[in-house]
């Protein structure tokens, strides 16, 4: 693993030590790349309870309780899944914090409105509501899928830091 991957494990794994928090994550098109990322860092089940990879709709209604209606009205890659897959990660997990990732990393099945590289996150406290944000990375579909990792870990962090 490279040296920034690195530290964003090491960084997260510091910052829920301190917090006392237990990461789960809900991945779609990373297929479990943050949660590997998560548990790089010798020591890592002290912070990470489980990992959800749902690449399909079925698997995102089944195993986190998306709404098939909030998929079929926005969309898998929405701002709207991405929050019920962070909210759901922690209803089926132990953990106190999550975060979640869909999107399209190409290189097909984009569409105008949603290009390939659309990225939408969410990220979530135990009894908090979802944060949800999309981004539009570009490159070759592992560069848009590296950078929706860091994305998503960052953002894991900056939540756990602001945290009341």
């Amino acid at each position: 693993m490279d040296a920034e991957l690195v530290a964003l494990s090491e960084a997260v794994g510091q910052i829920c030590q301190r917090r006392g928090l237990l990461i789960a994550t809900a991945e779609s098109c990373t297929g479990g790349w943050a949660a590997q990322v998560i548990t790089h860092t010798p020591g890592s089940s002290a912070w990470f309870d489980r990992g959800f990879v749902t690449y399909t709709n079925a698997a995102k209604v089944d195993m986190l309780g998306v709404r098939m209606f909030t998929i079929e009205t926005f969309g898998a890659v929405s701002l709207e899944t991405a929050g019920e897959m962070a909210a759901g990660a922690l209803t089926h997990s132990n953990a106190t914090i999550s975060l979640a990732i869909t999107g399209i990393a190409g290189p097909t099945g984009g569409t105008p409105e949603k290009p390939v590289g659309t990225v939408c996150f969410g990220w979530c406290l135990k009894d908090g509501m979802p944060s949800c944000e999309r981004r539009l990375f570009s490159g070759c579909r592992e560069t848009i899928r590296r950078q929706a990792v860091i994305h998503a870990l960052t953002g894991l962090i900056l939540t756990a830091r602001n945290m009341p």
